[in-house]
């Protein structure tokens, strides 16, 4: 290598999952190995991305800094203006464990010319399809892997949750360092809050006065409202357990008694849930629209599925992700995903005029509708059966706590009507959603979609109140043809 040749700037990216961190010594220990192969190969680091305890493989989870770090491949620069030409992560797993995140990053990339890309083996070209087809095998095997963890850890918990064994992780407030014996002190404190909120005291002034006298949690902070309200409603409290929101029951309906020590008896925690559960109602945005968790940058990504039929003669149904790509009219592309990403690969339509063709459908029918909005029933119509329920409900719960009635007709029959009291919110919470989305959709709501007032995620909520999905059809023949309205399926919700 010639040493008077100018150093390649290049970004550090390290990430270390929650099970392995240790005060961020491991992130340090990756940028490490990353500057040793930047030296080796004659590249420097000008800025280190680092996402310490964030899951690359769980969709919910988003990563800043390697967010931040596609931004710059994409511009080319940092934000003070230092030219970015490469990346260095110590494997591709700490990079990327789910496919999308992979194929955002090897298009940023990629976007320009010349960008490198080396791990701890060294550099790879990932302007090579054959190499960019690895990296996307490695990443399906690496979710394979993830997936496995994930379900014999979902069988643990739910194992020790039905022999009533404390799961791991840090204690509980109220308990010591064995999960099973009771600490005093902070013990005294939530057999205290709890009657309280039993005794009808609001939790902002049970909160008041737990931050008056200093008491903190496990990890030395502050109460707040919502960690509060979640220690007290915890049916660890009384010996009890959920697991995936549900109280763990055994083959009758009992409740499983855990083994650690209670602070208060089941009758006591059943008084507390059905406070907290009466102010419990629908959870509705004010105006109507329900957003993604993370809003993709087009308007029909994940509607789109792909309509090519395959040797058994069912469609393929993958939904259509897009892609850039500048020598096409509109500059993106919906696209099948490969076989290896789930999808067949073979179905493929221009963006921009897709969206265009699918806006005017949904357009037109939103504007059908608008004249019908008015007409949607006030009354919702479970509300009778809701009360009665509930009232129901709570006359069992009070004959039981004076032990009018024994626990073996209690809990089966309680839990039969926590069910059904189950099912009328939700479909109480369904109807709400529909008023307000029928409000939203008005006369003027073209003006509005064109007009710009209607985000991204707005508009995408809006289609979603009218379709399920658009079924895109393959164009057939081979070779490039005109784009045809026809071959998008709008599959319309009744």
């Amino acid at each position: 290598m010639d040493k008077a040749a100018p150093m390649i700037p290049v970004v550090s990216y390290a990430r270390i999952s929650a099970d392995t961190a240790r005060d961020g010594h491991g992130v340090e220990d990756q940028h490490k190995v990353n500057g040793e192969t930047a030296t080796r190969l004659g590249w420097t680091i000008v800025h280190r991305y680092t996402d310490n305890d964030l899951s690359a493989a769980k969709a919910g989870v988003v990563r800043p800094d390697f967010e931040a770090m596609v931004k710059a491949l994409k511009a080319g620069r940092l934000p003070d203006g230092q030219p970015v030409r490469g990346v260095i992560s110590v494997a591709d797993d700490r990079l990327t464990r789910r496919a999308g995140d992979y194929e955002r990053f090897v298009d940023a990339l990629t976007c320009g010319e010349g960008r490198l890309y080396a791990d701890a083996r060294g550099p790879k070209n990932l302007y090579s399809e054959d190499v960019e087809s690895m990296g996307l095998f490695g990443v399906v095997i690496s979710k394979m892997e993830v997936r496995k963890m994930q379900r014999r850890a979902c069988r643990s918990h739910r194992a020790r949750a039905e022999l009533g064994i404390p799961v791991g992780g840090k204690r509980a407030f109220g308990w010591k360092d064995d999960k099973l014996t009771l600490e005093p002190q902070e013990a005294a404190w939530l057999a205290k809050g709890a009657r309280e909120v039993i005794a009808g005291k609001s939790l902002h002034s049970i909160l008041r006065e737990w931050q008056a006298a200093g008491v903190r949690t496990i990890n030395d902070k502050e109460w707040a409202s919502r960690s509060l309200k979640l220690a007290l409603w915890n049916p660890r409290l009384c010996g009890w357990r959920k697991h995936n929101g549900e109280l763990v029951r055994d083959a009758d309906g009992m409740p499983v008694v855990g083994r650690w020590e209670p602070v208060i008896t089941p009758k006591e925690w059943m008084a507390i849930d059905a406070v907290f559960s009466a102010r419990v109602g629908p959870n509705v945005k004010a105006d109507g629209t329900v957003t993604d968790y993370r809003t993709p940058s087009y308007l029909l990504t994940g509607i789109l599925r792909c309509g090519r039929p395959g040797v058994d003669g069912r469609i393929c149904n993958s939904p259509l992700r897009a892609s850039t790509r500048a020598n096409l009219s509109g500059g993106y592309l919906y696209q099948c995903p490969s076989r290896e990403m789930g999808g067949c690969g073979g179905t493929g339509r221009n963006g921009a005029k897709s969206d265009e063709c699918i806006t005017e459908a949904v357009l037109a029918k939103l504007e059908e509708r608008a004249g019908r909005a008015a007409h949607v029933d006030e009354e919702w119509a479970g509300e009778g059966e809701l009360d009665r329920l509930t009232r129901k409900q709570r006359k069992l719960l009070h004959a039981w706590q004076e032990d009018r009635i024994s626990d073996e007709l209690f809990f089966p029959e309680n839990q039969r009507m926590e069910a059904r009291v189950k099912e009328l919110r939700a479909d109480r919470t369904r109807h709400a959603l529909k008023q307000q989305r029928a409000a939203e959709v008005t006369g003027d709501v073209r003006a509005r979609w064109t007009s710009g007032r209607l985000d991204l995620a707005q508009k995408r909520a809006l289609i979603r109140e009218v379709l399920h999905a658009v079924i895109v059809l393959p164009v057939g023949g081979g070779g490039r043809r005109p784009f045809n309205p026809d071959l998008l399926v709008p599959k319309w919700r009744d």
